[in-house]
């Protein structure tokens, strides 16, 4: 694909519902450079994992590879996955490592599953802090066959989406998404690690107050990623997490690793990628994760609103909407809100705004017309007890508030608007929503917020604020919601030497796609690896796979290799491990 041209996903009935803002994290599906090496690396997994938590994980695991289409002897394609997973309503896209955690979340929202389309290496088989399609394919798409838990999902994809970020907490993204790429790639030098990791450090220390994103993260990280269900003492693993990493699926269970109870308190429990984690939080069952969702969004400037609500939105210093008692809802950066006793009394975007209603464009008041922010005051008038909103077209009369006429509006709080009104929007059942003004100047004091010469003067209507949110309202407003990393996923180059290992990979695949233990050819490839690759265990594991029910010279002399390279401290419990599943899958037969 030439450098400029921008991938065109191909899109089915859950995928074509995404925004388009989403479209351009969605990377074409490398398939054709996953190496035989790669796909042995998947079965490795694939097959200690499916024995070890055919006992451990939640019931729904086993049940839920068969649905969402994954094998133990091929990665996946993401085409047949979205075949089989349309059936459960989900669908899966390929990305290039991690995504801002808004547009994570978004996809979630839409029943989409974001699937990191690299794979870790053969270094890092246990586990790996970069996302990889290990991790997202087996680890996240097994569970969502409980309706339950896909709900679950879903809901938090809608509320996290929405949950407002400090301006720190992009920046520790971007440092997360740095540190896991140069971990994956096996040519990073230790000091190049190590500068990177310290930076995850030095960010996560200035972080300050967590915000909304910060700590719905946690949230996501302790149930989706991490999670654990069923009693403290006996607990099963349903957390993504755990699910794909061969280490820390055995590990987690140990008695070392403290179980809490899964409450509200985790949204403040911080989390270590580049390490085990100390303790792991227990639900009793999927609805608890519900539970504690919706009582931490009871939390969230999304249901609250206010001036704290405006605040936040100021203090993340990107894209986001306030929505007025009436349902108008104006989206933009803001920049400013000024209060008198707790409450905004004023409201200002700076840049490109749009308005909305009921998370639909309002017409004519897209980011084209509202090019250079906007601003409006918020409250009822001064000396009337009866909001704007709630006026009858009499009351409206009265208080002179009609088109072609000259008014003068002075709002508690004390802003003044005063210009001849030219049209207004209604809502549905009829209440104003939006009131037009020209030759208008808004002021507080001697502050003046309004030209005349400035052109037509846009004024929201609404007594509050009835929630602040992150993104904008309607999906249509903004081309640019979200920023895509500059950093991106190191594609491997390969050495000569280690694509002739991989083709030793293939070698062996084919023979046992074909059921076959060409014992010659087997033994060619045997003695290659041992005068080219000493350390290279997995080959030879594969190699005594296709043995195994031989009596052998070869199978007993690769055997003995295998036993010798298990004096290596790193790859010892891969090894033992791999001959542990064997002898247990032949005894099966």
């Amino acid at each position: 694909m030439p450098k400029n041209q921008t991938y065109q996903p191909e899109l089915n009935s859950i995928t074509k519902r995404l925004p388009k803002h989403l479209h351009k994290f969605i990377v074409k599906q490398p398939y054709g450079e996953y190496t035989a090496q790669n796909q042995a690396v998947w079965r490795y997994v694939m097959r200690l994992n499916i024995d070890y938590l055919k006992d451990t994980a939640h019931d729904y695991y086993l049940e839920g590879l068969g649905k969402a289409g994954i094998s133990i002897d091929n990665i996946p394609k993401m085409e047949g996955m979205n075949r089989i997973l349309k059936e459960i309503g989900w669908a899966a896209v390929s990305v290039d490592g991690f995504i801002p955690p808004n547009a994570f979340m978004e996809f979630q929202a839409y029943n989409v599953l974001v699937i990191a389309s690299d794979i870790r290496t053969l270094d890092h088989i246990e586990y790996t802090p970069a996302p990889d399609i290990i991790h997202e394919a087996s680890g996240h798409a097994p569970i969502i066959a409980s309706p339950e838990y896909a709900e679950y999902l879903r809901r938090f994809g809608e509320i996290g989406s929405k949950a407002i970020s400090s301006a720190k907490d992009y920046e520790l993204y971007e440092a997360v998404r740095h540190l896991s790429i140069l971990k994956e790639d096996p040519n990073t030098t230790e000091e190049d690690i190590t500068k990177a990791t310290n930076k995850v450090f030095e960010v996560q220390n200035e972080m300050g107050e967590l915000s909304e994103m910060a700590q719905i993260r946690n949230l996501h990280w302790w149930t989706v990623e991490y999670g654990l269900i069923g009693g403290l003492d006996n607990p099963k693993i349903y957390g993504a997490g755990l699910l794909s990493s061969i280490g820390e699926s055995e590990l987690c269970l140990k008695n070392h690793v403290e179980k809490r109870p899964y409450t509200i308190e985790a949204a403040t429990v911080n989390f270590d990628i580049t390490k085990p984690q100390p303790q792991l939080f227990v639900t009793p069952n999927f609805a608890h994760l519900s539970y504690i969702l919706e009582k931490f969004a009871n939390k969230m400037a999304l249901r609250k609103g206010g001036l704290k609500g405006v605040q936040k939105l100021i203090d993340s210093k990107n894209l986001g909407t306030v929505e007025l008692s009436t349902g108008i809802q104006i989206s933009g950066v803001f920049t400013n809100v000024l209060n008198a006793e707790g409450k905004p009394i004023y409201i200002q975007t700076t840049g490109e705004t749009a308005l909305a209603s009921r998370d639909k464009e309002l017409i004519g008041h897209g980011i084209e017309y509202h090019a250079e922010g906007f601003g409006s005051p918020i409250g009822k008038l001064e000396g009337i007890n009866l909001a704007i909103e709630d006026m009858s077209p009499t009351d409206l009369e009265v208080y002179g508030i009609c088109e072609g006429k000259k008014a003068s509006f002075l709002f508690e709080g004390g802003v003044k608007v005063i210009g001849k009104i030219i049209t207004g929007i209604r809502d549905l059942q009829g209440k104003i929503m939006l009131i037009s003004f020209e030759d208008c100047t808004v002021s507080l004091e001697d502050q003046i917020l309004f030209r005349p010469e400035w052109g037509v003067y846009d004024m929201a209507i609404g007594k509050e604020i009835i929630s602040a949110f992150a993104g904008p309202a309607s999906s249509e407003s903004f081309k640019d919601v979200y920023k895509i990393s500059k950093n991106k996923t190191h594609k491997l180059v390969y050495s000569n030497i280690e694509l002739e290992l991989h083709k030793l990979y293939q070698q062996v695949r084919e023979l046992r796609e074909m059921q076959q233990g060409n014992e010659q050819l087997l033994e060619a490839i045997y003695k290659e690896t041992q005068q080219n690759y000493e350390n290279e265990w997995l080959l030879l594991l594969e190699i005594y796979e296709l043995l195994y029910e031989s009596n052998s010279a070869l199978k007993e002399a690769v055997h003995q290799n295998l036993v010798a390279l298990k004096g290596q401290k790193n790859i010892s419990k891969l090894i033992t491990d791999g001959l542990r599943l064997l002898k247990k899958e032949t005894l099966l037969i």
